[in-house]
């Protein structure tokens, strides 16, 4: 420390109490030359200085509310040079920002910033109470309300409250009676900015709204809206039709009706042997969609239903409910004539055949006749001489796979039931 004479310990005592006695006579000797501020020490003074320039003085506008730099366009004031000159821009349409992935241009770098987050995918701002995700720190304040319920604008005309502003804004035009979007092309107005887009499609024609149950396109999302009620409705008529038995749509060439006009339309094709979907890898076509999707699996080798008691697998799932009759047991198709029952309709209708006598397939090179399409394959092979199953111990074929298992059992020993 230095070290101070006692002279020195006086000197400095004294101008400490001149300062103090200042507080008592309220004298103020020095004087800003800048305003009319006047401080007991020049220590004060100095401090006060900064005011008057660099950050601080800047600063100090935000508590004073001063705004000196004026916009010789308009009537608008700001506390910052900076700031006036970025709101010329608006006035020069100047846009020195460009985005180097697509046309637009910004008269900020802030607004080029936020602008880049939708090529980039970039949403920074993420809401922690689900998973979304915003461009813009306002737009994360906005959706927060739709948590808490907030709704912070106030009709001061009626007692409807809202979460954002603009909503409020949009709101008291229904009050004022006010149409600020005016169509160009005709004397139509409208309160909200997204109605007259909406309304000039009318005049363009574009249509972007589409139906995915039918094709129709609409101008806008409340027409679509009005639209698909008619799906609904129409879908509910016709699910209450299962529960009442209603079958109101008659086809013209049989006796049979159905619940809803798309049935009976697809059953007419079975009349007309229309077959408008075609697979485009090979020649075959089908009359309704769904079975060309289920015949595309063979082509892809998708066997989407699988069997949970083993591993078999299957492209439709018609064919997996039938398997599971192998591991049920289960046989609900009972002919009427004796006790047999089968685990299929196909296997029922060929045994009816056995009560019938009807042999519908025929042999196109002798007179014979069979019940079953199989037998008539079989039979065929008696004319080409195909052989197809070969006996593994011996040199001996067969046409058919059950005559090579009655062979099979001269070489077990297995007893042959005749």
């Amino acid at each position: 420390s230095v070290f101070l004479s006692e002279e020195d310990n006086d000197i400095r005592d004294c101008s400490t109490l001149k300062i103090h006695l200042r507080t008592h006579s309220g004298e103020k000797p020095y004087k800003c030359d800048q305003c009319t501020k006047r401080y007991r020490q020049q220590g004060d003074l100095k401090t006060h200085m900064r005011t008057h320039s660099g950050p601080l003085k800047r600063h100090m506008r935000n508590h004073s509310g001063e705004k000196p730099y004026r916009c010789d366009q308009c009537t608008k004031c700001f506390s910052l040079k900076g700031t006036l000159k970025r709101h010329m821009i608006t006035h020069s349409g100047e846009k020195p920002y460009k985005c180097d992935q697509c046309t637009k241009r910004f008269s900020r770098t802030s607004h080029l910033k936020i602008h880049m987050r939708t090529h980039s995918g970039e949403k920074p701002y993420k809401c922690d109470q689900c998973t979304k995700g915003f461009l813009l720190k306002g737009s994360l304040k906005s959706h927060m309300r739709t948590h808490s319920g907030e709704k912070p604008y106030k009709c001061d005309q009626c007692t409807k409250r809202f979460s954002q502003k603009s909503h409020l804004n949009g709101h008291m035009l229904t009050h004022s009676g006010e149409k600020p979007y005016k169509c160009d092309q005709c004397t139509k107005r409208f309160i909200r900015s997204y109605r007259l887009r909406i309304h000039m499609r009318t005049h363009s024609g574009e249509k972007p709204c589409v139906c995915l149950q039918c094709n129709a396109s609409y101008c806008g999302p409340s027409s679509l809206r009005v639209h698909m009620l008619k799906h609904t409705l129409s879908k509910l008529k016709n699910h209450m039709r299962t529960h009442t038995g209603e079958k109101p749509y008659r086809c013209d060439q049989c006796t049979k009706r159905f619940c809803n006009s798309s049935t009976l339309k697809i059953h007419l094709r079975t009349h007309t042997g229309e077959k408008p979907y075609g697979c485009d890898q090979c020649i075959k076509r089908y009359s309704h969609k769904g079975n060309l999707d289920i015949h595309m699996r063979i082509h892809s080798g998708e066997k989407p239903y699988r069997c949970d008691q083993c591993a078999k697998r299957y492209s439709h799932s018609t064919n997996l409910k039938i398997h599971m009759r192998t591991h049920t047991g289960e046989k609900p198709y009972r002919c009427d004539q004796c006790k047999k029952r089968f685990s299929v309709s196909g296997h029922l209708k060929s045994h009816m055949r056995t009560h019938t006598g009807e042999k519908p397939y025929r042999c196109d090179q002798c007179t014979k006749r069979f019940g079953q399409s199989s037998s008539l394959r079989g039979h065929m092979k008696t004319h080409t001489g195909e052989k197809p199953y070969s006996c593994d111990h011996c040199t001996k074929r067969f046409a058919r796979h059950g005559n090579l298992n009655v062979h099979m059992k001269t070489h077990t020993g297995e007893k042959l039931n005749f």
